[in-house]
């Protein structure tokens, strides 16, 4: 029940000063979350309308990954304390950090009208912005705030970012120079510089790298950030030992601080392979939402998902949105998964094909009637698309094993993808992506066309009009002109697909050859049969 009274602010402050608020917030200062909450759970237990000790909670249950139990204790501090804007605003991260961005802007905007010099909240509010395809609006409050507030690396960076998506490579090259001018050592910056893969470091950018890998206290984030970018201009400089020392360094520390089991993922495989059959399919034929309106786009990252993406929404009858994570959260619902999908209704299904267009339809801006959803990850939930949208189109990117996983490894991710931190999780997961794409080959024959990047970048416009004809599309000469289209393109390739094809980046992998003897010992005969299927698998 909310209090009678809505709980003030000096309430809220002296509530602060209670010696076992103090040590806990010392505790999650320190990220003793161990320590925290007990202390937390205790205090809560004898003032359950402490909304400080309800807001720190939160905050505990949001670093561990309880993003839905912190919302929950968010919501429950402003029915409590209804202007009490911490927990606003950290109630807005939760929901970015869920991909709610629109529920996000919605709780800044009421803290920016009691405080429209926030820079944090203008910030939040651009990246969200950005999120949900506003990037004109997004690039619009990023200059209102540097004109406010020059000296903010950070937001140079997040301004950087937005040019970069529109295109405006330039301009965003320009704005991470002056975040490093602001601060040479923050390395999200180097490495956005060297994730445009079009900017070609200088000796004196080599130099000014490895001097800021001496920071005195540098933190882990801007270290790993820095060998990472320190790999790429490496490479460049085709100095691939030195390289692939910065790229392995990166990617440990990176991994350090991840909770990955490959197992994971092989079990769910192996559950999908045994729950899939042809009978567990005919018997729901014709169930689901019959609306034909998405083109999934799956397979691994770095494998020409983002090329194909940039082929398709060059057609006129077809829209571009980005990756979008509404199929794994839809997924994410049963503890049971993917188990669970057997016990569904046909409205079960229906409804959460309809639950998916709506959740999706923020991120249309044009009339298209149709549009792209390109989270490469989806491959893992391909049947769980086709029972709740059985009319949608399937298209899954492949490149060659080594040539990929290889391109994951030296590329830094910003959020997810994290398998892609080790040779041997980047070997096990290919093989168990190749393995659940061969079983829905087998019982849904069809159902997925395949590109193969190779392919693709050999002979493109016998590649290009096979895609169109598979998702249902007349040929267009615009599709072969791909990177003329101007659009937004949020992921790594951004700056690639505005550039003809070019074959070179098919064998990078090979100067590394040396060092990728634990990801060819885990990828086993998928390796060897590329691009057909290993015979185990069939």
């Amino acid at each position: 029940m909310p209090a009678s009274k809505p709980i003030s602010h000096q309430a809220i402050a002296s509530g602060l000063r209670n010696p076992q608020l103090m040590q806990a917030a010392l505790a999650l200062h320190d990220n003793r979350l161990n320590e925290a909450e007990p202390i937390l759970k205790r205090h809560l237990h004898d003032h359950p309308l402490d909304v400080a000790a309800i807001r720190m909670l939160a905050e505990l249950a949001a670093r561990i990954g309880r993003m839905k139990d912190s919302e929950g204790l968010l919501r429950r501090a402003l029915e409590i304390a209804p202007e009490f804007g911490a927990a606003r605003a950290n109630l807005a991260t939760v929901l970015y950090r869920q991909n709610r961005p629109g529920e996000a802007i919605a709780e800044l905007n009421h803290l920016i009208v009691d405080d429209p010099d926030h820079i944090g909240y203008s910030n939040l509010k651009a990246a969200a912005l950005g999120r949900i395809g506003e990037f004109e609006d997004a690039l619009t409050l990023y200059e209102a705030v540097l004109k406010g507030w020059p000296k903010q690396p950070k937001v140079w960076m997040s301004y950087g970012h937005m040019l970069k998506t529109v295109g405006r490579t330039a301009d965003g090259v320009t704005a991470y120079r002056r975040a490093l001018e602001l601060s040479p050592h923050l390395g999200e910056v180097w490495w956005s510089l060297a994730n445009l893969k079009t900017v070609k470091f200088t000796p004196d950018d080599v130099a000014a790298m490895q001097a800021a890998l001496e920071t005195p206290g540098l933190n882990d984030e801007d270290r790993f950030h820095l060998d990472f970018a320190l790999g790429k201009a490496l490479e460049d400089a085709k100095r691939p030992a030195e390289a692939f020392a910065h790229y392995a360094a990166g990617n440990a520390l990176r991994k350090k601080g991840l909770d990955y089991d490959a197992g994971d993922i092989e079990r769910l495989v192996t559950a999908g392979s045994k729950l899939f059959t042809p009978e567990f399919f005919a018997e729901r034929a014709g169930q689901g939402c019959p609306a034909p309106d998405v083109i999934f786009v799956v397979g691994m990252p770095r494998s020409g998902s983002t090329l194909v993406e940039q082929i398709l929404s060059s057609h006129s009858l077809v829209e571009g949105t980005s990756e979008l994570a509404d199929i794994p959260n839809l997924a994410k619902r049963w503890s049971d998964y993917p188990r669970r999908l057997a016990s569904l209704t046909p409205d079960n299904l229906r409804e959460l094909g309809e639950e998916y267009l709506d959740r999706t339809r923020i991120q249309r801006k044009t009339d298209r009637p149709f549009f792209i959803d390109k989270l490469p990850n989806n491959w893992l939930h391909t049947a769980f698309i086709h029972l709740i949208l059985p009319n949608a189109k399937i298209v899954d990117t492949r490149r060659h094993p080594l040539s990929c996983c290889f391109s994951n490894f030296k590329q830094h991710f910003a959020k997810g993808q994290a398998f892609t931190y080790d040779l041997t999780d980047l070997g096990r997961y290919y093989r168990d992506y190749v393995r659940l794409m061969a079983h829905v080959d087998g019982v849904l024959p069809g159902r997925v066309h395949r590109v193969i990047y190779e392919h693709m970048v050999e002979d493109t416009q016998t590649e290009v009009r096979a895609l169109l004809s598979a998702c249902g599309l007349d040929f267009e000469e615009t599709c072969l002109r791909f990177h003329e289209t101007e659009r937004a393109v949020r992921t790594p390739s951004s700056e690639q697909v505005r550039q003809p094809i070019y074959k070179d980046g098919t064998e990078a992998w090979q100067a590394f050859e040396p060092w990728l003897e634990p990801l060819k010992t885990a990828l086993g005969s998928v390796l060897h049969h590329y691009p057909d299927t290993a015979p185990d698998f069939k």
